[in-house]
């Protein structure tokens, strides 16, 4: 579709309403990435939702939310690691979500997507090539083998998630990657609380505190995004993660 005034404008007042400023540069971006994201759909299978606003809402308002819970939860005397300056991995990107948006509009931060598909990854530094996206790194990687590299373990200050894992399983990728005092934010939707229960001992295990559920509704819908948080308290013992496939096919219990 042709990307006119009225679709720029309706990208600016999302990304504001997320947090964020949306300058020219910005908008400019979002909107390369989304042509780039819909032409390579064509031919390899990156995601199922293409209309402009849905994308504009359901992937890019999406992924940038986080500030604001971040924001709220901030105010409430919880202390969290700054978004626009952090060494942040995003696990299990998929087309590059939330990493590319956090990226485009956290130029600061240094931020590393790690997918186990070379296809994807390939796609993301195409991206990341076309927007001039500097300090953003694509890695080519299961989990379970990137939390034992040591170019990578304990070296994040964030590690994002919005991969379709159970907690359990995702926390066991992503809580190597963090050093103490890290957070490990998963991207959930709807009712967690007895999913956050489930993974208790997986997070104590892995080196994390008690999960923190923040819920956000995506502006201008009903959407409604979980955000559940855990603090890294203590270094993942070398068990941990497990070789590949355990995780997934057992989950710590």
């Amino acid at each position: 579709m042709e990307i006119g005034q009225r679709e720029r404008e309706c990208l600016k007042r999302s990304i504001e309403a997320a947090g964020y400023t949306a300058e020219d540069t910005v908008v400019a971006r979002f909107i390369r990435f989304y042509e780039l994201l819909i032409e390579k759909n064509k031919v390899m299978n990156l995601t199922a939702i293409t209309e402009y606003k849905d994308v504009v809402d359901k992937h890019f308002v999406d992924s940038l939310l986080v500030k604001g819970a971040f924001d709220e939860l901030i105010k409430d005397g919880m202390k969290l690691p700054d978004i626009s300056r952090a060494r942040i991995a995003d696990m299990g990107t998929g087309a590059g979500f939330p990493g590319i948006p956090l990226k485009i509009c956290n130029p600061d931060a240094d931020i590393v997507l790690m997918d186990s598909l070379r296809k994807r990854i390939d796609f993301i530094n195409e991206v990341a090539g076309e927007l001039d996206l500097k300090g953003l790194t694509a890695v080519h990687g299961r989990g379970e083998d990137l939390g034992r590299d040591k170019m990578y373990r304990e070296g994040f200050d964030l590690v994002v998630s919005r991969a379709v894992a159970s907690l359990a399983v995702l926390a066991e990728y992503c809580l190597p990657l963090l050093k103490k005092d890290g957070y490990f934010v998963a991207y959930k939707s709807g009712e967690v609380e007895e999913e956050v229960k489930n993974a208790a001992v997986a997070l104590k295990v892995l080196g994390g505190d008690r999960a923190v559920i923040k819920k956000m509704a995506l502006p201008g819908t009903d959407i409604v995004r979980s955000f559940v948080l855990v603090k890294k308290i203590k270094p993942t013992t070398s068990k941990y993660p497990r070789k590949a496939g355990v995780p997934a096919k057992s989950p710590i219990k």
